[in-house]
């Protein structure tokens, strides 16, 4: 038997969406309440995942990328090279707190990590997700820097959260990320005083995430 409130980290490494997907479904689905909770590390080859909230017209011009339906909260997004992806296969009911709980963790592990780095970060009520505020091009104004989606079934969660690190944020203009028109993106590497690494940013979000689940 395992210990209920384990929290077993696993690194899949360069891995494609939907066979990681398949596999969070497989994993929620055979769960018994003796399963360990677990954070899935991974890096998706580009692909757009629309969720099930997602409206076609936010798909503004995908071309070569793949579009994945989804059935995570929320709308359409990106996921490529040089993003940190965590999915969070936890058992909420066990852990006593709901959807809206865990949201909030999620984004508080995502600002402390960008905190780091030297970013001062911050959340939305209005926005799922991390957004950092700024002079971009010589305005004021915010940047998303971090996402976040979810799917619970039978009291436990899956998918989880994506923070921007090193890649290439062109893919992002052929969407309204998460939804919110003219929303620009950003990334670690652009705001960041030191150099950084994706497996350096995963490991200080997998230790955020140890303290705050």
């Amino acid at each position: 038997m395992s210990e209920p409130l384990t929290l077993l980290v696993r690194d899949l490494g360069f891995c494609d969406y939907t066979s990681v997907y398949d596999d969070m479904r497989a994993f929620t689905a055979a769960r018994t309440p003796d399963t360990a909770d677990e954070l899935w590390c991974v890096e998706h080859p580009p692909v757009f995942t629309q969720g099930q909230a997602g409206k076609p017209e936010h798909l503004l011009n995908p071309g070569d990328i793949p579009v994945v339906q989804s059935n995570r909260g929320g709308q359409v997004t990106y996921h490529g090279p040089g993003q940190a992806v965590i999915y969070v296969l936890v058992d909420i009911a066990r852990r006593s707190y709901g959807i809206r709980a865990l949201v909030t963790k999620l984004e508080t592990v995502m600002i402390a990590t960008l905190a780091d780095y030297g970013i001062a970060a911050l959340a939305r009520p209005d926005a799922p997700g991390v957004y950092v505020s700024g002079r971009f091009d010589g305005r004021p104004g915010q940047r998303k820097i971090g996402s976040l989606g979810l799917r619970v079934s039978r009291g436990s969660s899956y998918h989880g959260l994506s923070l921007n690190v090193a890649m290439d944020l062109e893919p992002f203009a052929r969407i309204n990320p998460c939804g919110l028109i003219d929303m620009r993106m950003t990334q670690i590497s652009e705001l960041a005083s030191r150099p950084v690494t994706l497996a350096e940013v995963q490991q200080h979000l997998v230790g955020e995430l140890r303290r705050t689940l």
